[in-house]
Formats: C-alpha cells, structure tokens, sequence
C-alpha cells in the first residue's frame, strides 16, 4: 500500500458505496483504480502519469468516467457526511465560499430595461421632481442586441441534377442527355 492509499478502515466506509458487478472486476482492484483516481485528483497530475500500481491509466480513467457519469460520487459523498453527521463530526467552520471567483455574466453589469419602462420611469421622476427631463441628469439607456442573423444557406444540389431555376449552364450542371453548352 502506497503512502496515501485508503487505509482498511477507510474502505471499509466507501467500499459499499462502490458498485461491484457480478461480471466486474474483483474488489480488490476496484480499491486499486479507486486509489488511483483519488492519486490522480490529490497530484493534479494528468490520467497518463497514474502511476502502474493502480493499473493502467486508461482503465483507471474508464472506471473515474463511468462512475462520474453513474453518479457514484455524489452518493459516496452524500453518504460519507451522513456517516460523519451520525458520530457528530460534522462542522460548518469547514464551508466557506470565496466571492472573488464567482462569475458574473456580462450583462448583470447593468439593469436592462425595456424602452417603454424606462419611459414611465423617466416621465415619474419628471413628475415627482417637477423638473422638465433637459434638465435632468441623462439617464444611461440599455438596448438589447438584436440576434445576429446568419444569412440562409443554399442546398447543395447532387452532381447531375439540375437546379429548379433552370440554371444549366452554372456550376456546370447538365440536363441529363444533353450534350452541354456550346453542342450544336
């Protein structure tokens, strides 16, 4: 067992959380590629440098991505704190979310808000100051952007077919048994 492999006490908690299938692989090299996507993930390192005790990597990958799809991991983890919440073990002091990464979209910089809106809002304010709106303070006015419009695309027509348009001396289409331009 390497230095930060799962310890038996430590299977023993996921091991039952872990899908075996009858026709699977043996449990203890489900501990070998659980251990090495747990390497993989603590390294930071890529699938391809897990190191051969676990496996090869590809296999090691393969079972990460089956289980992730299956959604094993989140089961793990929901029982785990289960588990940790039924010893009393589990402390809030240990959550926090850091502000300085979440994403805003582009558009939530300002208030969009529809033309007719914000003249009753404007024509408000108007009423409320009693000041005439030249002399107001402008008010920024946010528009939407139109959808851009890709323009149509022309169906390729199969080699040998004529266009509907009756087009056939383009792209050099002929009618079928024709001779072609220039034939007399």
């Amino acid at each position: 067992m390497a230095r930060f492999d799962l310890t038996d006490a430590e299977w023993a908690l996921i091991e039952p959380h872990v899908p075996v299938a009858a026709t699977g692989p043996l449990p203890r090299r489900v501990r070998e590629r659980f251990n090495g996507i747990l390497w993989r993930f603590r390294t930071g390192s890529g699938w391809r440098d897990v190191p051969e005790r676990y496996g090869p990597w590809s296999t090691v990958y393969s079972r990460f991505n089956a289980w992730a799809k299956a959604g094993v991991f989140q089961v793990l983890m929901d029982a785990l704190i289960a588990e940790a919440a039924s010893r009393g073990q589990v402390g809030l002091e240990l959550v926090g979310v850091d502000s300085t990464i979440v994403r805003a979209h582009h558009e939530s910089a300002g208030l969009a808000v529809a033309g007719e809106t914000l003249d009753a809002l404007e024509q408000a304010l108007t009423e409320e100051k009693g000041a005439p709106l030249p002399t107001q303070r402008r008010v920024l006015r946010v528009m939407r952007r139109r959808p851009h419009r890709t323009p149509p695309t022309r169906a390729r027509l199969p080699v040998g077919t004529v266009p509907p348009s009756g087009g056939a001396g383009r792209r050099g289409l002929r009618r079928p048994g024709s001779a072609g331009p220039g034939a007399g």
